[in-house]
This record gives structure tokens, sequence and C-alpha cells, in this order.
């Protein structure tokens, strides 16, 4: 095959693929997959594509959004903690904490979340407020809870890192310095709290352990004869109870 023969292969083929790649243009130029308009007030309005793309985001954070700006850090600490010091192992099991710790993150942040939705979402989804005025309002409220439940000292050493001077607002206290020193301070006081826990179950197995020694029964556990009374002292002060109402009565909104 000759130069000639690869002229007229490519020409034919030009003109074969010519109108449909036209026609794919055409298409896609005609779809308001990315399109952002102004009105004649100065609002902004996006296209579905980008709302979409947006809420895909958003969902896409929220497993650290949950972890890291919630109470749901130092609830699952604490229950960790308070089932390692009863001595049950695995009992109750993982699920069941995560379970526990979702709903009474849910139960303490129900007042935000509720401020939230009646000044930002639900002015949102009405039509009578922009995305990003939204976006603005709900993460200025979330701001105010973070600071409220947030340790003065650990705002302090990550503003003095950050080399700000001490914030005279909570709106001038940026994202960067407030997320950080939020979870610190949550687990400073999950372990604080998990501590207080400890201290009566380690006291019985102290007291275990010394009968059993002046009894000479070395070879038998400790830990498999405290953990009948472990569980009786729980139930006997409603354990649950006291733990749970306590963590929640640590936060304020």
């Amino acid at each position: 095959m000759n130069r000639s023969h690869f002229i007229r292969i490519a020409i034919l083929s030009a003109v074969v693929l010519l109108p449909s790649v036209s026609l794919a243009q055409t298409a896609i130029e005609g779809m308001p997959a990315l399109n952002v308009n102004t009105g004649a007030n100065g609002e902004t309005t996006y296209s579905l594509s980008l709302q979409i793309l947006a809420l895909m985001t958003v969902l896409t954070i929220l497993p650290s959004f949950l972890l890291g700006v919630t109470a749901f850090t130092r609830v699952i600490i604490v229950l960790s903690i308070l089932r390692q010091a009863m001595g049950t192992q695995q009992t109750p099991p993982n699920q069941v904490l995560i379970s526990i710790a979702l709903f009474l993150t849910f139960y303490i942040m129900a007042p935000t979340f509720e401020e939230m939705y009646e000044q930002a979402i639900s002015p949102y989804l009405n039509g009578e407020m922009s995305p990003l005025v939204a976006v603005e309002l709900s993460a200025s409220i979330l701001r105010d809870f973070l600071i409220l439940n947030t340790r003065e000292t650990e705002l302090a050493m990550f503003a003095e890192m950050a080399g700000d001077a001490p914030y005279e607002r909570n709106a001038d206290v940026p994202y960067t310095v407030l997320f950080p020193a939020f979870i610190t301070s949550e687990l400073k006081t999950a372990f604080q709290i998990g501590f207080l826990l400890f201290l009566p179950f380690l006291v019985i197995d102290l007291v275990i352990a010394s009968i059993l020694m002046s009894l000479g029964m070395m070879m038998l556990s400790p830990m498999l004869v405290s953990l009948p009374f472990k569980l009786l002292l729980f139930v006997l002060v409603d354990g649950w109870a006291m733990t749970i109402g306590s963590i929640a009565s640590t936060y304020v909104n």
C-alpha cells in the first residue's frame, strides 16, 4: 500500500467521523451540566449537576465530620474505657457501643442541628436563601457550639502555634485552629472521665487480688473472681444511666 492509499483512507475517515464529532460536540454544549447563573438581583443559582456534586462531596466527608466536630469522639472513648475497666472483653460488642455513641451524639447535638435547620437549611430549601449563605450560617452556628465546648488552654495553644493573637469574638476564630483545638479538648476530657470510671473497678480488683493472695489461691485469676462483683456494683448503682447522663451533661449548647 503506497502513500496515496494512506491519504485516501485518512480523507475518507475524516469525512465519515466529522459529522459524528460535530453532533457530539453540539450535544455536550447543549447540556447545561455545569452552569452558574447570576440573577438580576445578584443571586447566584447553580445547576442540578453542581448541586449533586456538592451533595456527594458532603456525603464523602460526613464520617470525618461526625468523628471530628461532634460529641461522638468523647462518647465512644468513655464507653470503650468503661468496658475495659469492667473486664468484660467484647461485651458489649463494638457494634453496640457505636450504636449507643451515635444515638447519644444525636441527642447531644440535637439543639445545634435544630438551630441549623431552622435558620439555614429550611430557608434554603424554600428558596429564601442562597446555598453559600446557608452554608456560612450553618458553619457559624456549629462554630459557636465548638467554642463553647473547647477548653481555652487548647484554643490558646493552637492559636499561638498559628501565630494569631487572642481572639475577641467567636467569629474571629478560624476553623483551622478551632477543629484541632476541639478534638484535642475532647480527647483530654474523655480520658479524664475514663480515669474516674476506672478507679472503683481498680479498687475491686486490688481487694480481690489481696484476698486471693492471703488465701493462697495464687493460681486463680483475680479478674475471673472480680468480674461478678464489678457487674453487681455497676447494676446496683445504675451505672449505664449515670455514665450516659454524665457524658451528656458535660456539653453546653
